[in-house]
């Protein structure tokens, strides 16, 4: 597994509350058949947390099946390690590329306790994984001593770190950079402000944008992956008023869900309950602005 390039990161849509495997197969299709470099299944925008076992082995199953050749990185998260052991054993069985972890508590965790976490998974790992870093969601946020710490296990491929502002990306990718292994790749989230990251030394982008609208995504990766910097940030200065709609709706899940009800991706409500999509004149801004930008899937 090549930890480069744009990972797009596929919504897990509902029907009935239950998985709708046609509109997942459909997303999953659409992304192989966009070329992105690998593709996230079950993570924060997949809403991991919110399946059991068995519906979570289902989603890999299909993500597997339908991907191709395009490697396909599956989320493992879980409260208890117990638990996100089972979930590395069912994705490696399901034949993922790698997998990703974030540090998921209910009680905040301490650093040796993440440590340990990531030492028993590791152990257990036929394929690498990527150290998903999302204090926003999991309230816990690492150190670089203890990046640097886990970096020396066995089987870790990617360290995936927050979104980071412009003047800030270069100093920060250079500084982790410095305290782990080079064969680590550093990735980057955050869609808005990924490319400044990219251009700083992270190797993926790991896109929740990506995951609905990879073409858009690919033109962004692409042009900054060849060095290409100044057309990259053109791309993503011309999808401003998306990411203000990110930063206005509290992060990009809700506002991706929506857009892909609006262009019938999938159908309504695509989310699990007690997660909604946007109504009202949040509605209507999403489709407008997929109006304005002619964002087509």
């Amino acid at each position: 597994m090549d930890f480069t390039g744009l990972s797009a990161f596929a919504l897990t849509p509902l029907l009935d509350d239950r998985l709708d495997e046609a509109a997942y197969i459909t997303i999953i299709e659409k992304l192989r058949a966009a070329g992105v470099d690998s593709i996230g299944a079950l993570g924060s925008t997949g809403c991991y947390p919110y399946f059991s076992r068995s519906e979570r082995a289902s989603v890999l199953r299909l993500a597997t099946e339908y991907s191709g050749a395009v490697p396909v990185i599956a989320g493992i998260g879980a409260l208890r390690t117990r638990d996100v052991l089972w979930l590395a054993e069912d994705a490696q069985k399901a034949g993922v590329s790698a997998v990703l972890l974030a540090p998921v508590s209910y009680h905040p965790l301490t650093e040796d306790e993440v440590f340990d976490l990531f030492a028993t998974v590791t152990r257990e790992l036929s394929v690498p994984l990527c150290i998903y870093n999302n204090p926003n969601a999991t309230h816990f946020n690492f150190s670089d001593e203890l990046f640097a710490r886990i970096a020396q296990l066995p089987n870790i491929g990617s360290i995936k770190i927050p979104p980071l502002a412009a003047e800030l990306a270069p100093e920060r990718v250079s500084a982790l950079r410095a305290q782990i292994p080079a064969e680590i790749r550093l990735g980057i989230s955050g869609d808005g402000t990924a490319v400044e990251a990219l251009n700083a030394g992270c190797s993926v982008w790991y896109s929740v944008f990506g995951g609905l609208f990879p073409q858009a995504a690919l033109a962004i990766s692409r042009a900054a992956m060849a060095g290409d910097i100044v057309q990259a940030r053109q791309h993503t200065a011309a999808l401003q008023p998306l990411w203000d709609l990110f930063k206005r709706y509290g992060g990009s899940l809700r506002v991706i869900a929506t857009a892909a009800e609006l262009l019938g991706v999938v159908k309504a409500p695509c989310l699990p309950a007690p997660l909604q999509t946007l109504q009202g004149n949040a509605r209507r801004e999403v489709a407008q602005v997929i109006e304005q930008l002619r964002l087509t899937v």
